[in-house]
């Protein structure tokens, strides 16, 4: 497998997405050395957006400045990406785990004759093969892949790397090989993106810090102190089913099996015990803190950093600890 290593990039409203710079991350660990590391990036803005990715250390773009790419599917990027990689003679392409990065992952490795994982939580090379980590069966287990041969693609998991740091730079930009895409594939366009209505703060599945609270807040308006705590870190709200059954706060904050999943770099659970239907939510977190009266709850066992006590007392204090660190 060739030691380089191509990251397509995602754009939203002109801005790299996230996850683009947390592919970044990975790439930087995968290659010999920082030149071995090339971003891809299409439509009409990409020029512009590649700016961003110099502060990262990302030394050289490749652009693709076709206007049509900025609504195609992912079935024409992959026609793009397709072409930059056999350019490069790369033998790994990273693209991140958005809705977007999956669907292209498997359309470019289909294209490319490539293995393909997605859903990656660990990324490291294993001789001339890629070992990947992913969780499965809604995280009851990890799985571990070995990627033979000579190409691969990965789709990350949200949040599971950091976005490198780097010292700003300039990066080169070159343009990306000029490629035919059929106009089958341009037939489909995206007309818009309409995000749901979530209330304050980050969504729920795209928060790098997430606070669920449990029953064991023990009524509706004693909930605000989970509120408080999410509000004071930047991060987003979620519920354990029970206080979503209960009424105490809508559905679309649930975590877990019959919720949302998320996987945030830290995810605070307040006053849940930790069912399976609930761990299946939110194993994948990078980091979990768990806050129990109950010192026998399972929750205690799949946490990082677990604290026993009331958290009427804990979370107003924590939440004053963060704002004083934070100057808020």
């Amino acid at each position: 497998m060739s030691p380089g290593v191509l990251v397509v990039g995602e754009l939203h409203d002109g801005r790299v997405v996230p996850s683009t710079l947390e592919a970044v991350g990975v790439a930087r660990t995968l290659a010999p050395g920082p030149g071995e590391v090339v971003v891809l990036l299409a439509g009409s803005r990409s020029r512009a957006a590649a700016a961003e990715l110099g502060a990262h250390g990302v030394g050289r773009v490749l652009v693709s400045e076709d206007a049509r790419l900025d609504t195609a599917p992912a079935a024409a990027i992959a026609v793009v990406a397709t072409a930059a990689a056999r350019a490069l003679d790369a033998g790994t392409v990273l693209v991140g785990g958005t809705t977007f990065g999956r669907d292209l992952a498997g359309r470019l490795a289909a294209r490319w004759s490539a293995t393909a994982a997605t859903g990656a939580t660990d990324v490291v090379r294993d001789g001339t093969a890629l070992r990947v980590r992913r969780p499965v069966f809604g995280g009851r287990a990890t799985e571990t892949l070995r990627l033979d041969g000579p190409r691969c693609v990965v789709a990350i998991r949200p949040h599971a790397f950091a976005a490198p740091a780097g010292s700003p730079s300039s990066p080169t930009l070159e343009a990306a090989p000029a490629v035919e895409i059929p106009a089958p594939l341009l037939a489909a366009r995206r007309t818009g993106v309409e995000p749901t209505s979530a209330g304050a703060g980050p969504g729920l599945t795209d928060a790098a810090v997430v606070v669920s609270g449990g029953r064991g807040v023990r009524a509706p308006e004693n909930f605000r102190l989970v509120e408080e705590l999410a509000a004071a870190l930047g991060g987003a709200v979620g519920a354990s089913r029970a206080v979503t059954d209960a009424g105490w706060r809508p559905a679309t904050l649930q975590v877990g099996q019959t919720g949302k999943t998320v996987s945030p770099q830290l995810y605070i659970a307040v006053g849940i015990s930790g069912a399976i239907q609930h761990l299946m939510g939110m194993i994948s977190s990078r980091v979990i803190v768990a806050v129990n009266n109950d010192a026998t709850a399972p929750i205690f066992k799949v946490a990082d950093y677990g604290i026993v006590g009331d958290l009427f007392q804990i979370l107003p204090a924590l939440t004053a600890e963060v704002r004083r660190a934070r100057g808020t």
